[in-house]
């Protein structure tokens, strides 16, 4: 909250029909008239083990701030990699040649190329970048029209974290008694393989079926959890709606590690960070059948009907009876 303070002061001469700070993406106009530039930024440390999966992961999630817009096409992209400084030499060779090539794969089948951006050598690996397209204003949708009677549809399953944090977990004792009760080892190595599959997963699909279906509103689930991120997008609509969250889909198991683990990543409360998280839209509940069931055709993966739209003051909640839909690909 404070830093959200700090940065209200850069964004005193947002027009408009623009968004500046706060959420996915910014969308600003050129100078140019009828032309808009949607751009959106982000990096982290490494989650996975494999680092051409972790540089597919790496754009998959800064690109999904495009795709949370509706954005479909990105004219560029910009690589920011800090290098450890802590790995030995070929550590450095052979880790970094993999995520770069996982970083280019994922957006060249975004359909997008690398045409710069910075590297430093740092304590901690980091990867990341800036995307940038260049759009008229049917090329984006505005995440501010949610209507009374509206469904919310995510389209990728929570639990990311826990599941990375659990497949760790199994080469340190300590950890793995506290959950050892409640999952197995070969699970484990499921819920993993499941998370970072989909961590790498674009949303671009997701995001051409929002106008197909005429989406009113959407954002991505990432690091402020799926609670964090709805009450963004719902603070943000026009018209005076609540959302009200019913079912929670996560990845086989992780809730009941979650629960046995002990440490407060609050999952059900819907706080728990995720990366390159779904797509968490606003629509017509005609629509979201058919658009479920076109993603799922598409993708080969599911999305879900997890909520409504109602008549409030700008609250996301999540229900007290949510059902836990639990999600095995594997």
């Amino acid at each position: 909250e404070e830093l959200l303070k700090l940065l209200q002061s850069l964004n005193r001469h947002v027009e408009q029909g623009s968004i500046g700070i706060g959420l996915d993406s910014c969308v600003l106009p050129t100078r140019h008239p009828g032309i808009d530039i949607v751009q959106t930024t982000d990096f982290f440390y490494p989650l996975v083990n494999d680092p051409y999966y972790q540089g597919k992961i790496a754009a998959a999630n800064v690109l999904s701030d495009l795709y949370a817009m509706g954005v479909t096409e990105c004219d560029n992209m910009l690589m920011l990699l800090g290098i450890s400084n802590q790995m030995t030499l070929q550590e450095r060779r052979i880790s970094t040649k993999l995520v770069m090539e996982g970083f280019r794969d994922a957006c060249a089948e975004a359909g997008t190329t690398v045409n710069g951006g910075q590297t430093v050598l740092n304590p901690w690996y980091i990867i990341g970048g800036v995307a940038s397209s260049v759009c008229t204003k049917d090329e984006y949708i505005m995440p501010e029209n949610a209507k009374v009677g509206d469904v919310l549809v995510l389209t990728k399953p929570l639990g990311t974290q826990i599941a990375v944090n659990a497949h760790q977990w199994l080469e340190e004792p300590s950890q793995w008694e506290k959950i050892q009760n409640v999952i197995t080892k070969e699970e484990v190595i499921k819920a993993y393989l499941t998370a970072m599959f989909s961590m790498a997963r674009l949303n671009r699909n997701g995001a051409k079926l929002m106008h197909k279906y005429q989406a009113h509103a959407a954002t991505d689930v990432t690091g402020f959890g799926i609670l964090g991120h709805a009450t963004n997008l719902v603070q943000n609509q026009k018209e005076s709606v609540s959302f009200v969250i019913k079912s929670l889909p996560i990845i086989a198991k992780m809730a009941a590690v979650a629960d046995a683990c002990k440490i407060n990543f609050k999952l059900l409360q819907g706080f728990s960070a995720e990366t390159s998280g779904g797509l968490l839209m606003c629509l017509s509940p005609e629509q979201a059948t058919e658009y479920c069931a076109e993603i799922q055709q598409i993708d080969k993966y599911q999305a879900w009907i997890i909520g409504e739209v109602i008549a409030g003051n700008h609250e996301a909640i999540i229900s007290p009876d949510v059902q836990i839909i639990e999600v095995d690909y594997y």
